[in-house]
């Protein structure tokens, strides 16, 4: 089986199981930037509560965040963990948004998305990561995000070797799939969904997992095979 076809069989086994994942909860494009940069390193509940803090205190804005204390702002994110480093790097992001785009988001939109991701990749605190998560989710760019699962995932179905960066996982989807800003989203999310509830990292279920009848073939790594 070929790489792209490999990839939508995946794909199309765990949209069967999953369902549409409805990914990024958010409720607004800035929210979703926010909580990019929260989610580092912290399980996703730990960012809903972070975010329902700011919620609650009427911030979630570019304005409010650039005008908060960043001692306060550390204080409302505590949940996310790491929240004085996360607190400094929210600040950031609007100094970036403020000086690229005025805060303007629509205007932020029309450039280009390979540009808009090596302006976000000079932003303190914005890895390659995060950036694609912006890309993706807040800005409806088509730039596949790659995180811990998507590695773990592919690597035991020899997709990729051990030692593939991000860049060359990335690449590996980009380049056989679609390049659609829909399929990236949904796909990830459901990356995200196995991982969590199948290919763990100490405890996979593979007996039970989705993807256990998708034949990648023996020893198979993609990755050296142009």
């Amino acid at each position: 089986m070929g790489k792209a076809r490999t990839l939508m069989s995946m794909y199309k086994k765990l949209y069967a199981h999953f369902g549409p994942r409805h990914w990024w909860p958010a409720k607004s494009a800035f929210e979703v930037m926010v909580g990019a940069i929260l989610t580092q390193n912290t399980a996703w509940s730990n960012v809903e509560k972070a975010i329902a803090n700011l919620r609650r205190e009427g911030l979630l804005s570019q304005k409010k965040i650039s005008q908060i204390k960043t001692r306060k702002l550390a204080a409302l994110i505590r949940p996310s963990g790491f929240y004085n480093e996360k607190a400094k790097k929210l600040k950031e992001l609007v100094r970036f948004l403020a000086g690229f785009c005025g805060s303007n988001l629509r205007k932020l939109r029309q450039h280009d998305t390979a540009y808009l991701r090596k302006e976000f990749l000079r932003v303190h605190g914005i890895g390659p990561e995060t950036a694609d998560s912006i890309l993706l989710y807040a800005l409806g760019k088509a730039s596949f995000v790659v995180d811990a699962y998507t590695k773990r995932i592919c690597m035991r179905h020899k997709l990729i070797p051990e030692h593939a960066t991000y860049h060359q996982i990335q690449e590996f989807f980009t380049d056989n799939l679609l390049k659609d800003a829909k399929i990236f989203n949904e796909y990830h999310a459901l990356i995200v969904e196995t991982g969590k509830n199948y290919c763990k990292k100490n405890k996979p279920l593979c007996k039970i997992c989705p993807l256990r009848l998708v034949k990648c073939g023996k020893n198979m790594v993609y990755l050296n095979k142009k």
